[in-house]
């Protein structure tokens, strides 16, 4: 079965370059990311891992735990984290699983009309909660924008404290829009500022900075 928006992440222990782990435990009541490459010593996958290493101060910020999976052995994961460092002048700085397969399978990340053994790129964003609150498929060949990922993630983040959804090509500190489940008597409480009315539906107001 797919794993889908709002289900609870499937928990699991495996294997990764940083001792074992159960991924619930991981989460902690953190935000977490968990995504997947199709084979060890693979280009695309070289590039990614080596930029997510840079990106970990701004994972980090946001309360982020990363978590990488490739259906190879533990002792691969060394040597490919050797070229990751020397190719992409990042070491590794998060935990990769490597996995049998059963994650891979658990998260539905084979596709048999894509590869029946290769695990396309996938990428879910899970919340405190444990609940999958973005999940995305790219094929094996396009690497992933993990610039895209941080800027979900702060959507996702503001959206969860605050009635508001993110518009269109949204970035962090941009207007965002007031959800229709709130009433224009309860706006004025939340927003003394007001807001522009495009359409009674489409409220745009400043983002919210507490």
């Amino acid at each position: 079965m797919s794993v889908l928006i709002g289900d609870i992440a499937p928990d699991f222990t495996a294997q990764t370059t940083e001792g074992e782990i159960r991924f619930h435990d991981y989460i902690d009541g953190s935000w977490a990311v968990l995504f997947s490459h199709p084979k060890n010593y693979t280009p695309v996958c070289t590039t990614e891992l080596g930029y997510t290493a840079k990106l970990k101060p701004e994972f980090e910020k946001r309360g982020v735990k990363v978590l990488g999976l490739s259906v190879d052995k533990i002792e691969d994961h060394t040597g490919w984290a050797r070229d990751i460092e020397e190719t992409q002048g990042s070491a590794l700085n998060f935990p990769l699983i490597a996995d049998d397969g059963t994650v891979a399978r658990l998260y539905d990340m084979i596709h048999p009309k894509a590869d029946d053994t290769l695990t396309v790129r996938s990428v879910f964003v899970v919340g405190p909660d444990k609940k999958i609150k973005l999940k995305i498929e790219y094929p094996a060949s396009t690497g992933r924008n993990f610039d895209e990922i941080l800027r979900v993630i702060d959507s996702l983040q503001l959206t969860a404290k605050h009635q508001v959804a993110t518009p269109v090509n949204w970035q962090n500190g941009e207007d965002v829009i007031i959800v229709p489940a709130v009433s224009n008597e309860q706006a004025k409480e939340k927003y003394p500022g007001g807001w522009n009315e495009l359409k009674p539906y489409l409220r745009i107001v400043p983002q919210p900075r507490d």
